[in-house]
């Protein structure tokens, strides 16, 4: 406790920069998200202070972020439109969601997964980095353009057949709930379908009309219809905050150019009267828990997003620990992964319960800190208390910001996000693959870029989880083919008269017809088996000896496991005998766990070295050509 208060001046001075700078970024992350801009306030708040309390990185700041929030909206998005387009009524389900891949973390943390982190290929995080900003960008345009599809009369019109197909389709649903048969008692359907009002109509059609909008794809429909509707005052505030984002970093870089440009915008936008379309109104009082997500809970509604809790809670891993080491770098620490990713999980499951959207380590408000002065834990908790403040005294304010200037802060963080070091790298990287279009042409291609674009395009135009699940799948196909192809290259099946190592070189001349020598070069694993099982197929007719020489083979899965199996059933059955050369720990346990050893190999036949192993050949083997 001590040590905690150590620095306590430039943890409170890096803490009041830190919360400062997240503040608008929170607000635009919530409303980017669909439940608003108090949900990215309560996120920042509660994953700030408990990430920083629990976690295992001294400086790191925490709240949502960009990937965390384009991931949250494909799951609001899910939810809100199976629970009739009612955020009110999919709530629950939301944050029960978001609380489970809170959960997750802390279980990967206790697990130890934190190591493992690292292990996943760059062109997928790159890949997927760079959707993120495509999808922020895609998104952000219609409110930066000031269209509302709900507002957009004749657009919500084309809705309204559809919309009394689904009205209708409830009523039938109910009614088989109540256990009415409708074909029995159509009077009772008819009776409710009279009932309905051209208001449920018109509302239930603005709400397919806001879902025929949403997304990417959603964004590129509407986008003609938006660029007749322009609102030109929206887009002036957009284009004036992205303008003093950039300019303004030109002037200074200690007062950050993101606050100045909400200020200075919402300050004309309000000042001067003007016709704005304003965020949603922020509520003023303490956070109170959302309990009805306890009390309303429900497996079903919640089992087809498990996993993507699970996904969310890894991005939100990776999100953090990369975080994690650019903090090392400029404070020349070392951070605590499993440790860190347990905080991280303690403060997304915090904030869930409080409606807060799910957030991770923040790269640009752990840097802010860092420079401010901040240099332990305290730091972080002072982040979120000042943004707990801010919304305590400043929220009637904050709810008169213009919806577009958060669009034009979220239109540079989009920009800001991309990975442009994984872009500038595409031409100059080794084009190891090629890929027929048609007959006749063909394009070559490197592996990694192919990764990455898969992962890009699929995340921005179909689904972030599943694009990097299926990136992950092909860097690992690759990557296996890759050491297959080196392995196979370097184990060659090789008789002893074309190839011979230096302890070989006192091999009996006349044994050579009656002996067959094998260099195993490299692990035996699915990859390299097929090479593996054309041994049997090579060996002279005259061998009744085969000496596997396995000194370099360090791993072998349970394919060549299998492959070793079949090759000495082969071998036994024309009565060729095998020996053992240089066998290492692990391939010996797994031969030993199927009793490859003793049943084909008797421990007699297994020898430490070649000399012991010619010393037996000498003894044994006899001359018969």
């Amino acid at each position: 406790m001590k040590d905690l208060f150590k620095h306590i001046k430039g943890d409170a001075f890096g803490g009041i920069t830190a919360g400062i700078v997240a503040l608008p970024l929170a607000l635009a992350f919530g409303v980017s998200s669909g439940l608003g801009p108090e949900a990215g306030l309560y996120g920042a708040i509660f994953i700030s202070f408990f990430a920083a309390l629990f976690g295992g990185t001294n400086t790191q700041i925490s709240g949502p972020t960009a990937p965390m929030t384009a991931v949250s909206m494909v799951v609001i998005a899910g939810i809100v439109a199976a629970n009739d387009g009612s955020v009110e009524k999919a709530l629950p389900a939301i944050l029960t969601v978001f609380l489970l891949a809170g959960l997750i973390q802390i279980g990967l943390g206790l697990m130890g997964v934190g190591k493992y982190i690292r292990y996943i290929p760059y062109p997928v995080v790159s890949g997927f980095m760079t959707a993120i900003g495509v999808i922020i960008l895609l998104t952000q345009i219609l409110p930066s353009l000031g269209y509302n599809p709900k507002e957009d009369t004749e657009f919500v019109n084309k809705f309204k057949p559809q919309a009394e197909e689904v009205i209708l389709e409830n009523i039938l649903k109910d009614e088989a709930g109540e256990g009415i048969l409708v074909l029995e008692d159509f009077k009772e359907t008819i009776e409710r379908a009279g009932k309905i009002t051209p208001e449920q109509i018109l509302t239930e059609s603005k709400t397919l009309a806001a879902k025929e909008a949403s997304g990417t794809i959603g964004a590129i429909k509407v986008l003609p219809r938006a660029l007749k509707n322009i609102k030109w005052l929206e887009l002036i505030l957009a284009l004036g905050t992205i303008f003093i984002i950039y300019g303004f970093k030109r002037i200074t870089t200690k007062i950050p150019s993101t606050l100045v440009a909400l200020v200075v915008m919402s300050g004309i936008a309000y000042g001067f009267n003007l016709a704005y379309l304003p965020i949603s109104e922020i509520p003023s009082g303490i956070p109170v828990p959302k309990l009805e997500m306890f009390s309303n809970f429900s497996l079903s509604s919640i089992s087809p997003y498990i996993f993507t809790a699970l996904a969310l809670s890894l991005l939100g891993a990776i999100d953090s620990l990369l975080t994690s080491v650019v903090a090392d770098n400029m404070t020349k620490t070392k951070h605590k992964p499993n440790k860190e990713l347990i905080g991280q999980g303690i403060g997304n499951s915090i904030a869930s319960i409080f409606g807060g959207i799910p957030g991770a380590g923040a790269t640009i408000r752990t840097v802010v800190n860092i420079n401010a002065g901040g240099k332990t834990k305290l730091s972080g908790m002072i982040a979120g208390i000042m943004l707990l403040v801010i919304m305590l005294a400043l929220a009637p304010v904050a709810s008169k910001i213009p919806a577009a200037v958060l669009a034009g802060i979220l239109i540079t963080v989009g920009i800001g996000v991309m990975d442009y070091k994984g872009l500038k790298a595409i031409p100059s990287l080794p084009k190891d693959i090629s890929i027929s279009l048609f007959k006749f042409f063909k394009i070559r291609l490197s592996s990694e870029v192919l990764i990455m674009l898969v992962v890009l395009v699929l995340s921005t135009f179909w689904d972030l989880i599943y694009a990097v699940g299926i990136g992950l799948v092909i860097a690992s196909l690759m990557f296996m083919k890759k050491i297959g192809d080196l392995t196979a290259e370097r184990s060659d099946v090789k008789s002893l008269k074309e190839e011979a190592w230096a302890d070989e070189g006192n091999f009996p001349e006349n044994l050579k017809e009656e002996v067959f020598i094998k260099h195993v070069k490299g692990p035996l694993f699915f990859g390299s088996t097929s090479d593996f099982q054309a041994l049997t197929e090579q060996i002279p007719k005259t061998a009744k000896t085969v000496i596997l020489r396995l000194g370099r083979m360090q791993y072998m899965d349970q394919s060549g496991l299998y492959a070793m199996e079949d090759m000495l059933q082969e071998l036994k059955k024309d009565d060729v005998e095998v020996l053992f050369v240089g066998l290492l720990k692990q391939p010996r346990y797994m031969m030993e766990r199927i009793d490859i050893i003793p049943d084909f190999i008797p421990n007699e036949h297994i020898f430490k070295d070649f000399k012991t192993c010619l010393k037996w050949v000498k003894e044994n083997v006899k001359d018969k050509y």
